[in-house]
């Protein structure tokens, strides 16, 4: 069938065999952005950018982004919930502490369409740099974003043409920014800002980048940037490392001789007004870096590589550069160091300026520097000798550069590499809990391991280019997928680095950083010597390994030494475990902060399990701890303005904290998650899909306690006893201002799916009573479910009478989604599903923009979106895309890939609204976002897990939820046998509050 996709797109898809034949016109052709002759002339060394990449021009409007207003209405519903929100926040101001949801506090830089591929590796702080250039979006310090660039941070080139006649100096970013060409400024306002852009265009596919100066600003010569981080599946070490580099491919089109100088500049800072603080440092340094180099004898010219090809001779190289110790920081932040460097080759000189300043008090001059740039090309060479500056005072901005210098012959080629490292090794969070970084489990603690950082980067970067490519090749080169889709496939991957990831070495917090945190938390988390767990154990029937019996790991609440054996438990496994790969943290959004958001991790997980599987495995470790974990601390809930405990047993949290966290969990307080109805049986499912895909037995024994506590905590929820869960009529799942009475198709659904993931998990684990019990409570839940909701063509939103009762829902089928990509049975009959999916592709998909903005979370039967609440009308990126995959794991490739082209289109696309490397929870059906830079889009990679799923999955046991195990006395263990705590029914949204949405 053919159907238009786009402008000017061809969409032809059929099934042959079941196999997926996907063809489109190619759309993003590299050559409608830079010239045939020019992608020629620099495809060598990896410089010209790959056939299928995300491409910007340079003089690209940056458009200011639009964020989403709530109604009249929902602003009269939610008053008290703001009242409230406002008091918090100011609350947790006074104490120093930034509220985990504040939106009364406003950035100064609004946010615009200016985003690229971000910097680093995973976990060690990262920088962002906007597709024009700037250096951006600091997150050195875990939860705190600084967004406005740092315009002394630049790349700049200096050429003149032998003879003479011909000079040409340029800030390698267009000069469109505020506050610069202020007449007769010192700062960099001063320098030449003469690049327009119109000919440069930058080409993202993380997690690299290329810009393409075709021609700028010397006519005769070509340029490509080539910007790479280490960000590698399945490699745990290179992937933690916070470093990049930047390989320039200069090629001479011109009759004469040129002298190239390349500038990088970089301010002793770490975003906002960290460069004015005072007590900064400055300090050159050079290193030996053993390389090879190959010699090219037709071009008459020698570059550094590791291309295996043509003839090799060692040669030493010198990485040349300096690094910054930032001596202090804000708020009594751990110290940044920073680490700029270029390779120095046979012809390739390199030169530093040690220090200049913005102001010309204490050192020379932005001016001064550029001016001796644009005279010489070039700095002294006894500047190495410098040794390290007198610390800036208050108020100084202290910048330094380093230049790299070569001559290009007419027609020849040359490279040159710069490198940037930073080294934050210390992670400190605001209640005091202070950890090592991942990555300094290799290059240990000290903020000068920046500069062995940049060595490695230089030395290392052209095997990670390797080993990137080996990972994207067989996806970029299968012709039956969307161009579109093969590279935002990949570009949507930019959050695990710049959605303020903390990723660190396993290992406890230190005892004295937590001793005066003001934390009811004090108590160090011992070492692994120091706890001893006693435990029972069940003898397994089919195995002969032993599993922990969930009655001994999860005891009654009014013990809290239980609870602190049953985390040593957790604790000890991970420590002793050869393969710890640390603890990893990442951020809900960067406007919600709130650590691995747990409803939200539901559609994101797909990404991690399927790139960095021990990652993930260890987020589920730390919540199945969790959820036998019980704190006690009071909370108000913001919603209604009642008291509860911070965290119940049994009840899986909503987060893992935001100022200590692991140790303080449920930074959300929203609502009382623990009487969330979505929370439980996501945890189960996706504990039952990682073990179900990485068939790792000792995680599976490990986490099956909580499972069973997780399973066993819902049944209160089972008002009536016929298996299935009820909601309590107000926002109880992660539609947060949805709410939902009665049986629901989203949290119903889920539940069906958890019963029949906690079945399988427990048959292969051999605990046979506990698969029984699930297989009786799914039997009957399912007839419930179908008689409830099922109208013959989608199920109902829920079983209440509400005027959206009946509305569509996107995420209907997110539990269905689950089971088909665990492997597991249908939860309904094909026909019904494939008919849900259509249902929900007519309606919520294409009577929306045409089908071009993705999927809304809820349309009426009458055609007409369901403005009940703010979020029904909302189109939300990540469950669009969890549609498509639903769409996809039930052959209906056409409607999946046109419903996630939607979100390609109005987030990606230049016809869109700018959300590029900052992909949004949503937006409104008018395009204005809500919170960017989100976890949940990381979802089409549940996609990319729907069209080629993992072996495991495809030969994993089959569980026939109809086969029942003959047990004579069925021992199904109460909710009182395990200790977990019953919470109290709530019967409306937000109480008495005039918050009420009646949605």
């Amino acid at each position: 069938m053919v159907v238009a996709g786009g402008v000017g797109l061809l969409l032809c898809v059929k099934m042959v065999n079941g196999s997926l034949f996907h063809y489109r016109k190619s759309s993003w052709p590299a050559e409608e952005y830079v010239s045939r002759a020019t992608l020629q002339l620099l495809d060598f060394d990896g410089g010209a950018p790959p056939k299928h990449a995300w491409r910007r021009r340079l003089n690209s409007h940056a458009n200011r982004l639009k964020e989403f207003s709530v109604t009249f209405i929902e602003a009269v519903q939610m008053l008290r919930l703001g009242v409230r929100l406002w008091s918090y926040v100011r609350e947790e101001a006074s104490q120093g502490r930034k509220a985990p949801i504040d939106p009364f506090t406003r950035e100064q830089c609004k946010p615009s369409a200016s985003q690229g591929v971000p910097l680093g590796g995973m976990g060690s702080g990262s920088i962002s740099r906007g597709f024009r250039g700037e250096f951006k979006h600091w997150q050195i310090v875990p939860g705190s974003c600084e967004t406005s660039p740092v315009m002394a941070n630049q790349f700049s080139i200096f050429v003149s043409r032998e003879g003479g006649n011909k000079k040409y100096s340029s800030v390698l970013a267009p000069g469109h920014h505020e506050g610069l060409k202020k007449n007769g400024d010192l700062g960099i306002s001063s320098w030449d800002w003469n690049l327009t852009g119109q000919h440069s265009t930058y080409h993202a596919l993380f997690p690299r980048a290329w810009t393409v100066y075709d021609g700028e600003p010397d006519p005769d010569l070509k340029i490509s940037c080539r910007q790479i981080s280490p960000f590698i599946p399945h490699n745990y070490r290179e992937s933690s490392l916070p470093t990049a580099v930047f390989v320039y491919t200069l090629v001479n089109t011109g009759r004469e001789r040129a002298k190239v100088s390349l500038l990088m500049t970089w301010a002793n800072s770490i975003g906002g007004v960290s460069h004015h603080s005072g007590g900064h440092i400055n300090e050159p340094f050079m290193q030996v870096l053993y390389t090879f180099f190959y010699l090219c004898f037709t071009s008459l010219y020698i570059f550094c590589s590791l291309t295996r090809s043509v003839i090799y001779a060692e040669e030493r190289m010198e990485c040349l550069g300096f690094f910054y110790i930032t001596s202090k920081s804000a708020k009594d932040n751990p110290p940044v160091t920073f680490a700029i460097a270029a390779c120095q080759t046979q012809n390739v000189t390199v030169t530093v300026l040690p220090n200049f300043g913005l102001a010309g008090e204490n050192y020379g001059t932005a001016k001064d520097m550029w001016d001796t740039m644009v005279q010489d090309g070039e700095f002294k060479m006894e500047n190495f000798n410098a040794g390290p500056s007198i610390p800036s005072s208050m108020g100084d901005t202290l910048c330094a550069a380093v230049s790299a210098s070569t001559w290009v012959e007419p027609q020849g080629r040359r490279t040159v590499v710069f490198a940037l490292a930073w080294s934050s090794p210390k992670v400190k969070f605001q209640k005091g809990s202070t950890y090592h970084r991942r990555y300094t489990k290799f290059y240990g603690t000290s903020e000068r391991s920046a500069v062995n950082l940049v060595h490695d980067a230089l030395k290392n970067y052209e095997w990670w280019e390797e080993e990137i490519e080996k990972w994207q090749n067989p996806i970029l080169q299968d012709e039956k997928l969307p161009e579109w889709y093969k590279f935002t496939l990949f570009n949507e991957l930019y959050f695990l680095v710049a959605g303020g990831t903390v990723w660190t070495d396993g290992e406890p917090p230190r005892i004295e950083e937590r001793a005066n945190s003001g934390s009811r938390h004090n108590k160090s988390v011992k070492s692994r010597d120091q706890k001893y767990v006693k435990q029972t154990f069940t003898e397994n029937e089919s195995m002969n390994e032993r599993i922990p019996s969930p009655t001994s790991v999860l005891p009654n609440t009014a013990s809290g030494d239980n609870s602190e054996a049953a985390e040593s438990y957790y604790v000890l496994q991970e420590q002793q475990n050869p393969e710890n790969v640390g603890r990893f943290l990442y951020l809900e959004g960067v406007e919600y902060i709130m650590w691995c958001t747990y409803d939200v991790h539901f559609y994101a997980s797909f990404a991690l399990l399927d790139l960095f599987p021990k990652i993930e495995l260890a987020i589920q470790r730390d919540f199945a701890r969790a959820v036998l974990h019980e704190d006690r601390g009071k909370v108000k809930f913001l919603a209604d303005g009642t008291w509860g405990l911070r965290k119940v047993r049994g009840a899986v949290p909503h987060d893992l904290g935001t100022h200590d966290p692991w140790n303080e969990m449920n930074a959300y307080n929203i609502h009382d998650t623990s009487k969330w109805k979505d929370l439980n049986s996501k945890f189960v499912l996706q504990v039952y899909r990682d073990f179900a895909a990485t068939g790792d037995m000792s995680f599976g024994r490990d986490v099956w306690p909580a499972v069973c506590a997780a399973i066993d905590y819902m049944e209160q929820f089972d008002r009536d006893g016929d298996g299935l869960i009820e909601n309590d009529g107000f926002p109880d799942q992660t539609y947060d201002a949805w709410t939902v009475l009665g049986v629901s198709a989203y949290c119903g659904c889920l539940w069906l799916a958890a019963l029949q993931a906690g079945a399988a998990m427990a048959q292969r684990l051999g605990d046979h009573a506990f698969a029984e019990k699930c297989k009786i409570k799914f039997l009957k839940a399912k007839l419930v479910f179908e008689a409830k909701l099922w109208n013959g063509s989608y199920f109902n939103y829920d079983s209440g009478s509400s005027g959206n009762s009946r509305s569509i829902q996107a995420d209907q089928l997110a539990g269905q989604w689950y089971a088909a990509s665990s492997g597991l049975p249908s939860l309904f009959d094909e026909v019904n599903v494939r008919r849900t999916l259509q249902k929900i592709f007519e309606f919520n998909v294409m009577k929306v923009g045409g089908g071009r903005m993705g999927a809304v979370n809820g349309m009426k039967p009458n055609g007409k979106v369901d403005d009940s609440c703010m979020q029904s009308r909302e189109i939300w990126t990540g469950v669009t895309y969890s549609l498509a995959a639903t769409m996809l794991l039930h052959g209906m490739e056409h409607q999946a890939f046109a419903t996630a082209e939607g979100i390609f289109t109005a987030g990606w696309s230049e016809e869109g609204f700018g959300y590029w490397f900052q992909t949004p929870e949503g937006w409104t059906t008018d395009g204005h976002y809500r919170s960017l830079i989100y976890m949940r889009p990381l979802a089409i990679w549940s996609m990319q897990w729907a069209l080629s799923p993992p072996k495991a999955i495809l030969e994993a046991p089959r569980i026939n939820m109809m086969d029942r195990v003959l047990i004579a006395s069925l021992n199904t263990r109460s909710i009182h046998d395990t200790g977990v705590r019953k919470t109290e029914p709530k019967t409306g949204c937000f109480s008495n509050s005039v918050s009420h949405c009646n949605c």
